[in-house]
């Protein structure tokens, strides 16, 4: 009888044993589907251990669900950004298909420049060059307008350099990363230099992140009634930089919580990722490095565009994680 009962008590334990390890290897399984384009190592489990610490209950690092706030750059962290803002390259479009309604345009040596596709032209005008170029390009017409005008050119434009449109150049492993915050409850937001009114026409449908939570650069507009329609008329005037010392700013008139995570790629984002994390608790910036020349592009310190130089060099010892894309992806495009 005693043996029988030591018998039973042995396969019960036996049973109790194989549950919880059946329990660790589905949590295993269940790990390695989380972030599938990340390459294992330290950089994915930073991440995946931050999350989990954030979000479990009973840990020290909780993180209560109105308080999960990630903000994401977009230009060069959502998607690419060479060999110049593709902001830019829709402004540059817009104003070479409109040249003929403009014929004034080209006396005018930067939009002459742009109706002739000479981009080194554009860019040599400097910011005041671009400003000129995007102000033609986004006001003077209503916040219906511009958006049909986008939208047309997102379903149509292509890269000069991949061939493909542009928002497919978008990084499969930040669609993934996005999704897994979310999963988790986390809120997803954009917080970019670029226009808030051009990337909330297609955010939505390439992130996942919908045009309420979309904080970018703006212009001014005015509200009008035409032939007893109100409609929002877009103005010439710049109204607010969402970049560098602007980013946290943005952050709390459009957000109004400060971020747990924040993610970006250029010293353009430094203040934000500073802001994120120089706050009590638990806080994570994250900083891509675009390292890979063959899959996309290698720059950073040296680049006109998404300079990289102090992020490097203040990152490490600040705690933020540096991507390196060529190390840390196994994919950068969608399929």
């Amino acid at each position: 009888m005693i043996y029988r009962f030591q018998v039973f008590v042995f396969f019960l334990l036996l049973g109790a044993c194989s549950e919880k390890s059946n329990v660790a290897n589905k949590e295993q399984v269940k790990e390695e589907l989380q972030l599938p384009s990340w390459n294992e190592g330290a950089t994915r489990s930073s991440i995946l251990d931050f999350v989990k610490k954030t979000t479990t209950d009973g840990s020290a690092d909780f993180v209560p669900v109105e308080d999960r706030i990630a903000v994401f750059d977009n230009d060069g962290t959502l998607w690419a950004e060479q060999p110049f803002y593709f902001q830019v390259a829709y402004a540059l479009d817009y104003v070479k298909k409109e040249a003929p309604n403009h014929p004034d345009w080209a006396k005018d040596p930067v939009l002459k420049a742009a109706i002739e596709g000479d981009i080194q032209g554009v860019l040599g005008a400097g910011e005041k060059g671009l400003i000129e170029i995007v102000m033609k390009s986004h006001a003077g017409m209503t916040e219906d307008q511009f958006e049909d005008a986008v939208s047309s050119w997102i379903a149509t434009a292509k890269h000069p350099q991949t061939g493909k449109a542009y928002n497919e150049m978008i990084y499969q492993p930040m669609l993934e990363l996005l999704d897994y915050l979310r999963a988790h409850d986390y809120k997803t937001f954009i917080v970019s230099g670029g226009g808030i009114d051009f990337m909330r026409v297609w955010a939505e449908k390439a992130y996942g992140i919908p045009p309420y939570q979309v904080v970018g650069s703006s212009i001014k507009a005015s509200y009008e009634v035409v032939d007893g329609e109100p409609q929002l008329m877009k103005i010439p005037e710049l109204n607010f930089i969402d970049d560098k010392a602007g980013k946290p700013v943005g952050i709390h008139q459009h957000i109004g919580k400060k971020p747990i995570l924040a993610v970006g790629n250029s010293d353009g984002d430094f203040q934000m990722l500073e802001y994120t994390t120089k706050q009590e608790g638990a806080r994570l910036g994250i900083i891509l490095h675009h390292t890979d020349s063959v899959r996309e592009y290698a720059y950073d310190s040296l680049s006109p565009i998404g300079n990289l130089k102090r992020g490097l060099i203040e990152g490490p010892s600040r705690g933020w994680i540096i991507i390196d894309m060529a190390k840390d992806w196994s994919a950068i495009y969608p399929n």
